[in-house]
């Protein structure tokens, strides 16, 4: 297992397992500290940009975007109407990909990111290869037919058998569709990140 391999240092730098899998739990467990520094190193106190640029990291990481498709987003957030970060909260979990990963139909955003890339889910029937797509209510994402056997998929209802989806999907697990019946708001995005640190870091470069 691979402890400081760049995914892995991310993780550990955040303290927190940013990416789904499993393995990155087991290598916080190992080592509950950041990289290049031993279990008993204390770091000195963040300054205000530090603590702005981290959480700007930690966001981009769950979501797994680029720097030019986060800052982007939070173009997309400053001109809608509404606070930025609720709005820019919403844009992120309105994502194609989010959306499949907030069904319960994959098991990290990575794979969701792969699904939808790979064009196995549909959105009112016609296949959507762009995991940025924004999906929007009234609309129905569900696998495409070629894919609903598969055993991959069988392995994702097993271990989302008490998985509660949030309340903007309608979410029917054993056919493997969900309608999205209303816009995402603040409570439902990730609530490991704190979205006033993203924006003032934003706001300041």
């Amino acid at each position: 297992m691979k402890y400081n391999g760049p995914k892995a240092r991310r993780a550990r730098r955040q303290g927190m397992n940013l990416f789904g899998s499993d393995k990155y739990d087991k290598i916080l467990q190992r080592k509950p500290y950041g990289p290049g520094k031993g279990p008993k190193t204390r770091s000195g106190r963040d300054s205000e940009y530090a603590k702005q640029l981290k959480e700007k990291q930690k966001a981009k990481d769950i979501y797994g975007l680029s720097e030019k498709q986060f800052r982007n987003m939070y173009k997309a957030a400053v001109k809608t109407k509404g606070r930025t970060g609720d709005m820019l909260k919403q844009l992120l979990e309105q994502r194609f990909d989010n959306a499949i990963y907030r069904a319960g139909f994959s098991l990290t955003r990575l794979q969701s990111r792969q699904f939808a890339g790979h064009g196995l889910f549909l959105i009112d029937g016609q296949r959507v290869t762009t995991p940025s797509y924004k999906v929007m209510p009234g609309q129905m994402i569900t696998v495409r037919k070629q894919a609903k056997d598969s055993p991959v998929f069988t392995g994702i209802r097993e271990r989302h058998e008490k998985y509660l989806p949030p309340k903007w999907l309608k979410v029917d697990s054993a056919a493997l569709q969900a309608e999205v019946v209303a816009v995402p708001d603040a409570a439902d995005a990730e609530q490991a990140v704190d979205m006033r640190l993203v924006i003032e870091f934003y706001s300041r470069n």
